[in-house]
C-alpha cells in the first residue's frame, strides 16, 4: 500500500533537515501523526511563524525578528572587535560562552567548491565595509576547523590583512576533561604549536 500524498510530502519535507535520512524522516512523521498530533500542530505553527518573521540583521546578517539584531543594538559591546562566523548557530555557540563581548559578522556559509560556494558567494564585500568602518581594530576569524572553514579563513584573512587590519584566528586545543591518548593527532599538534 502506498503512503498517502500528504504523508509522503511530510516525509520529504523532514528529509530536508541536515542528517535526516528516509527512515528517520518516516519515524518522525509517523510519531507526530500517531502519537503527538498536538505537537505536530505546534511545530507547524512555529515553522510558519519563524519563516514569516525571521529575517537577516542588516548589520551582521544573523537571524533576527527586528531589522537590527539585539547584539548589534547593544551599545555596551566592544566595537573594536569583529568576530566572523559561518552561521547564526556558530554565533549562538560563541555567545553561550559568555567570553566574547564584541560584535559579529555572519557569512551564512563558507567556501566549498563541491557545493559551488566560492569566495564570491560569501558576503565578503559587506564584511570588508564593516571591518573598515574605522572602529574595528581586530577581526577574529571563527570559522570551523574543516577544510572548507580553513579555506574561508585563509581567503578572508589575506584580504583583510592586505587592507591593514589585525586578523586573528581561534586557537585549537585539547578539549577540557579529555585524556591526551584519545585526542586526534591534528588537535594535539595544533595545541602544541598554539600553546601559551
Amino acid at each position: 500500500m502506498a503512503d498517502p500524498g500528504a504523508l509522503e510530502t511530510l516525509v520529504e519535507a523532514l528529509r530536508r533537515l541536515p542528517g535526516v535520512g528516509q527512515k528517520s524522516a518516516q519515524r518522525m512523521a509517523y510519531h507526530l501523526l500517531q502519537h503527538d498530533r498536538l505537537g505536530a500542530g505546534v511545530l507547524a505553527q512555529a515553522l510558519e511563524r519563524a519563516v514569516a518573521s525571521v529575517q537577516h540583521c542588516q548589520r551582521c546578517h544573523t537571524f533576527s525578528e527586528a531589522p537590527v539584531c539585539a547584539v548589534c543594538r547593544d551599545t555596551g559591546r566592544d566595537r573594536r572587535q569583529l568576530c566572523v562566523v559561518e552561521s547564526p548557530a556558530d554565533q549562538a555557540a560563541l555567545e553561550r560562552t559568555g567570553s566574547y563581548h564584541g560584535y559579529y559578522y555572519v557569512l551564512m556559509g563558507r567556501i566549498s567548491p563541491i557545493d559551488g560556494q566560492g569566495p564570491e558567494q560569501l558576503r565578503a564585500d559587506g564584511l570588508l565595509s564593516r571591518a573598515l568602518d574605522g572602529e574595528v581594530e581586530e577581526v577574529i576569524l571563527a570559522t570551523s576547523f574543516t577544510a572548507e572553514g580553513e579555506a574561508t579563513s585563509h581567503v578572508l584573512g589575506e584580504s583583510l590583512r592586505a587592507r591593514g587590519l589585525k586578523v586573528t584566528r581561534l586557537a585549537r586545543g585539547v578539549p577540557a576533561g579529555s585524556e591526551l591518548e584519545y585526542v586526534d593527532l591534528s588537535t594535539i599538534a595544533h595545541a602544541l604549536v598554539d600553546r601559551r
